[in-house]
């Protein structure tokens, strides 16, 4: 909420002044001030707007402003117009926000050069209300005329208000290290003033976007650092906050204990009952979901009882919600009883409608009809998403309508009106498409879980798109699916990342090579759908009835029989029963189309599987076909391997380091790498972060060769490459390897990890593997799927480089050379020692 100079307060007591000279009743002359006060309407609006009553508050402001008006003040009217333009945004009424804000701005044009700092508190506001629109570039520029204005007139709060705002749009825009540095630039100035409630505040948002950005240990230290000060301001207000603020963080990172402990000090200390009851649903949430149903269900019989008395408002209206949704989790006679969940969610409605607040009163009717859905009222169910979904739209709430558009989708599904249902779940995912900035940062209030909340909508829209129910499934319908599970995979990497950091453009197989085919299987609910692209053709599919739990098993089984200590019967016996699974339904067509080479965009746990390794009872897949794989073609730079002279930059660590045991094949490795090509080596010692980075800078080497441990992991965070002096996070490593896009317009070809692994024990895994791809900025990158036999590797990669250097020989041609020359080796024929290498990205 904006604070505007206290010229207002003038006012009022002017007014009480000439009230006091005229004879009447005391109450009357105490009525007529507080119907007739600008000063005390405006303060009303204020606690209205504090108590997220925004509707009420819009009407005590317009009521000061008419006042206003009528006596021709027009600085005072702009300072109302600027609270109504606050109010007005969080209604998601748009365009009353911005003539509230354009004739504010305008009556502050004649009154500018006296009351800068309120112009630039104007401009604030309408920079947030730009930045609500989508309009990011022109909300920075706005911000930047307003922080001009606060140095001017030395307004270092004002300043620093601005200044935070505007981080909010270079994180809705992907530049989140910009954020960040705006952030700390902030939290810098701040640290030479003395302890005060603004820096207390901008170290918690800075604490709160390190968290988002998954900058988890950063996060902390900041919250931590935030609540040192508040402490010693004694500001309980504050303090509370963070110790929420903590407890979100933890729960973020999973240590769900500690995460209870901060939320349980937030109970403790906070003289908030809005705070108290936020930490207290926070706490529910997470002993739902870690199934400690018995705490849930005590804690859950003493919120209850606040629900009861809330006053109303947009937190009230989510509290309520919130409250039913994990008792419903928590799916216990005890403490979840239908009727009575229909109950509490009928109040929040009303209360959302009594206040006037549509966001919130969409939320509430949206949950209500999931809970009709649920007990198959699908009629009354419907008709309370339709309406929900309407007011999402009028209150520009798209975090909110993808929700209802999926609902929707569902509801028409199992009416079995399949058409208006793919229309709906089309809207969904586009909807999600146009806010993948958004959604990248966890959002409590709403509950949010990519697991729970996004990924299921691109499966149910796939499984819908190839329904066996339809007589024929057109190309149309195809073209889609395969749009929609290429636009899952950048969501998942998006939510890797915690950051929309992806820049995609859809590419035709056909324009990249005419003797490669693009599998994509899909794993569904009740079955596995295959759909094939070859080149110059239609688009295949193909239907296998199998429930996902069973690919799941026979995933499982083939990781274990990929061990050395597995026998020949037991490994093939699998590797067939994968294969007969995904490519035999296929094999016609890819003879058929003389097909040299297999991309595949792997889903779900099929990531896991080495599809090199694959068997049809004769011959390894590898055998027959060149392989790649994808996380998206979206996501391909459709060029061929540049005909220049081939030189290697190697990062490489044969000694132990940070408790990672030595890789002494490694030195073998590059030596013979060396003696193949040229090479620049960083080895032990040499191979530092710095070093690295001062390498990428200084010359633009078309491969990047890394021999050491790594490990890739389902978080941004634990997916790393070592170097003698630090663990490269993939977000560290791909910022080192883009300093090369700031010097040549040459990209790295080619990016080699020789001795990195998939976590054990993390199914989504890969994902790491995928994030590095991606991140690194090179077209082409080649990594292993687990720790590989030292002798088997360092051959491998010798052979890889000797091919990859003969005219027209492509990537995956050279990777297909060098893994069968390690399978014709006696001692390295079983897939162990040569299918865990797997190419990502351009196979050209």
């Amino acid at each position: 909420m904006q604070r505007y100079p206290s010229s207002l307060e003038r006012i009022s007591v002017l007014h009480a002044v000439n009230i006091q000279k005229q004879p009447v009743k005391k109450q009357l002359v105490q009525k007529q001030v507080k119907e007739n006060s600008p000063t005390l309407l405006t303060q009303a609006g204020k606690e209205h707007y504090q108590k997220q009553q925004f509707t009420a508050a819009v009407t005590k402001w317009q009521h000061a402003r008419k006042i206003l008006i009528s006596r021709g003040d027009t600085l005072n009217e702009a300072m109302v117009l600027g609270n109504l333009a606050q109010a007005y945004q969080q209604l998601g009424k748009l365009a009353e926000a911005k003539n509230a804000t354009a004739k504010s701005i305008e009556l502050l044009s004649s009154h500018q050069k006296d009351n800068q700092n309120l112009f630039a508190a104007t401009l604030n506001i309408q920079g947030s209300l730009l930045l609500s629109e989508g309009n990011i570039e022109d909300a920075i520029a706005v911000w930047k005329r307003a922080v001009t204005i606060y140095e001017k007139t030395g307004d270092e709060n004002g300043l620093t208000r601005c200044l935070l705002n505007q981080t909010q749009a270079y994180n809705r825009l992907g530049m989140h290290q910009r954020a960040l540095n705006t952030l700390k630039e902030v939290n810098k100035t701040l640290q030479n003033q003395p302890d005060s409630p603004l820096k207390i505040v901008s170290l918690l948002h800075l604490g709160d976007t390190l968290r988002l950005t998954g900058n988890i240990g950063d996060s902390k230290k900041t919250l931590e650092q935030s609540l040192a000060i508040a402490e010693k301001l004694n500001s309980e207000a504050n303090i509370s906050k963070i110790l929420l603020a903590l407890g979100n963080t933890y729960s973020f990172e999973e240590k769900n204990h500690k995460a209870l402990k901060f939320y349980q000090q937030a109970i403790d200390k906070s003289k908030s009952a809005a705070i108290k009851l936020q930490a207290q649903l926070n706490t529910l949430r997470l002993l739902v979901d870690t199934q400690n149903s018995s705490k849930a269900i005590y804690l859950a019989s003493k919120i209850k009882p606040q629900l009861q008395n809330l006053t109303p408002s947009r937190t009230s209206v989510y509290a309520l919600v919130n409250y039913v949704k994990s008792i419903e989790e928590l799916n216990i006679s005890e403490v979840s009883n239908k009727q009575e969940n229909v109950k509490i969610l009928a109040k929040a409605v009303q209360q959302a409608e009594n206040i006037g607040d549509e966001r919130a009163q969409s939320y509430a009717l949206g949950y209500l009809g999931h809970l009709y859905e649920q007990t198959q009222q699908f009629n009354s169910a419907r008709s309370l998403t339709e309406k929900a979904l309407i007011l999402a739209k009028i209150s520009n709430a798209s975090d909110i309508t993808y929700r209802w558009e999926w609902q929707l989708g569902r509801l028409l599904t199992k009416q079995h009106n399949f058409v208006e249902a793919i229309a709906a779940y089309d809207n969904a995912v586009t909807t999600l498409g146009s806010i993948r900035n958004d959604l990248v940062a966890s959002n409590l209030d709403m509950q949010f879980s990519f697991r729970e909340s996004v990924e299921p909508i691109y499966r149910e829209f796939v499984s819908l798109l190839l329904t066996p129910e339809l007589e024929e499934t057109s190309q149309e319908n195809l073209k889609k699916a395969r749009q929609v599970i290429e636009s899952l995979q950048l969501a998942e990497l998006d939510n890797f990342f915690n950051e929309p950091c992806l820049k995609v453009s859809p590419t035709q197989v056909d324009q990249i090579d005419k003797q490669a085919a693009v599998i994509y299987p899909i794993i569904l609910e009740n079955r596995l759908e295959t759909v094939v692209s070859l080149p110059n053709q239609p688009l295949r599919h193909y239907t296998t009835a199998i429930s996902e739990n069973e690919v799941e098993k026979m995933v499982q089984t083939m990781r274990r029989a990929i061990r050395r200590k597995f026998l020949k019967k037991q490994h093939f016996a699998i590797c067939q029963k994968i294969y007969n699974l995904i490519i035999k339904p296929l094999e016609a067509d890819l003879a058929a189309s003389k097909i040299q080479t297999l991309a595949f965009v792997l889903d779900g746990s099929l990531k896991n599987v080495p599809m090199a390794a694959l068997y049809d009872g004769k011959q390894y897949l590898l055998e027959k076909y060149n392989i790649a794989l994808s996380p998206g073609m979206q996501l391909l730079d459709p060029q061929p391997l540049e005909n220049q002279k081939m030189e290697v930059l190697v990062g490489a660590l044969s000694e132990g380091r940070q408790g990672f045991v030595p890789l002494p094949g490694v030195k073998t490795e590059i030596d013979k790498i060396n003696s193949e090509i040229s090479t620049e080596v960083l080895f032990n010692q040499k191979f530092t972060s710095q070093a690295l980075q001062k390498q990428i800078s200084k010359t633009p080497f078309p491969i990047v060769h890394l021999a050491t441990h790594g490990e890739f992991s389902s978080k941004a965070e634990d997916t790393f490459v070592l170097t003698w002096d630090n663990r490269l996070d993939v977000k560290e490593l791909g910022d080192i390897l883009h300093t090369r896009e700031q010097l040549s317009s040459k990209p790295i070809e080619l990016l080699v990890l020789s001795a990195c692994k998939t976590a054990s024990g993390d199914k989504r895994a890969p994902l790491g593997l995928a994030g590095v791809a991606v991140r690194s900025g090179a077209r082409s990158t080649i990594a292993s799927l687990w720790s590989v036999d030292d002798e088997s590797t360092s051959q491998m990669m010798v052979d890889f480089y000797e091919h990859l250097r003969q005219p027209r020989v492509t990537k995956a041609e050279a990777l297909r050379h060098a893994q069968l020359k390690i399978l014709g080796k006696s001692k390295f024929k079983h897939p162990y020692y040569w299918s865990a290498f797997v190419l990502v990205g351009n196979w050209l």
